[in-house]
């Protein structure tokens, strides 16, 4: 692949609430696709936000940044998304709102959908009826190679419908817990990446492990490790996975080796865990990057 490839990002755009009242840029694809522009990549982001405040926040805002809005969808009727995050231990767990604007992401109103390039989404877009019927009509063209981003948010999953959007995918990533959730639990990390990248025929199968790093098996077989790097300074570990996703599809367009995206990915995670939420608006955050 290459960087003039077309880059769609599907999901949810929404807003983090945090317990000391801050409330933060959020959702997963949404935290992907503002990495993804801030590298240069320029994703065109299928959404929809509510009428509102919030809606008219996060337009602005990919406005500033230089994205492209002309895909999201404004909601009359349902409010911006919103996810009420606490933590314990470092670790984030996540009161997801219902009924929300993401929710309603309409097939009608997307015009010239994407036929070719690289396709990105996650599971949790998919909870609604509407939603799900949206990404399931843009994923039909064969023209393009998928990326899911599984995101297990109980108990807004099926085991099914996962299963579904694998059997589409090219690449699939998730962590170590999702994949025993998945049926693939057993003492061997790597049998279990063996048997779920050979059952979905992936070309590769990307699994976070957190303190430990992050595992690639390939199309040949063949395993490829990553340790994390230190981090100066963890503020919470909310969008650590996405930007890790970001920088690994960036490398893909890219064409990077493997062992350099699992690195530069991994780097660039470690780096977000410093902020407040998933995202920053400080361009030179990003110079992280290393063409």
């Amino acid at each position: 692949m290459n960087q003039t490839t077309q880059l769609t990002i599907f999901g949810e755009a929404l807003f983090d609430c945090f317990p000391d009242g801050e409330s933060v840029l959020g959702g997963a694809p949404f935290n992907v696709a503002w990495h993804l522009q801030a590298f240069g990549d320029a994703p065109k982001f299928i959404s929809r936000v509510g009428n509102d405040t919030l809606g008219d926040t996060i337009l602005a805002e990919m406005k500033n940044w230089g994205m492209d809005t002309n895909w999201v969808q404004l909601d009359n009727q349902h409010p911006t998304g919103r996810v009420n995050v606490t933590i314990d231990d470092n670790e984030p767990s996540y009161e997801i709102a219902t009924e929300s604007a993401w929710d309603f992401i309409a097939d009608s109103l997307i015009d010239s959908p994407p036929q070719a390039g690289l396709f990105y989404h996650g599971s949790l877009a998919a909870r609604s009826e509407i939603s799900h019927h949206t990404l399931q009509k843009l994923t039909e063209s064969p023209g393009l190679d998928i990326f899911v981003d599984v995101n297990l948010r109980d108990p807004w999953w099926q085991k099914e419908d996962i299963c579904h959007w694998l059997e589409q995918a090219r690449w699939v990533k998730l962590n170590q817990d999702e994949l025993g959730e998945l049926g693939f639990r057993s003492a061997d990390l790597h049998q279990d990446m063996t048997r779920m990248h050979s059952h979905y025929h992936l070309d590769q199968l990307i699994v976070t492990c957190g303190e430990k790093g992050a595992i690639v098996r390939d199309q040949d077989g063949e395993f490829h490790l990553i340790k994390p790097t230190a981090s100066n300074q963890v503020i919470d570990t909310v969008g650590a996975g996405d930007a890790f996703t970001a920088m690994y599809i960036h490398g893909l367009l890219a064409g990077w080796e493997i062992t350099h995206a699992l690195a530069q990915a991994q780097r660039f995670a470690s780096q977000v865990v410093g902020l407040r939420g998933a995202t920053s608006k400080d361009a030179n955050f990003y110079n992280i990057i290393n063409n």
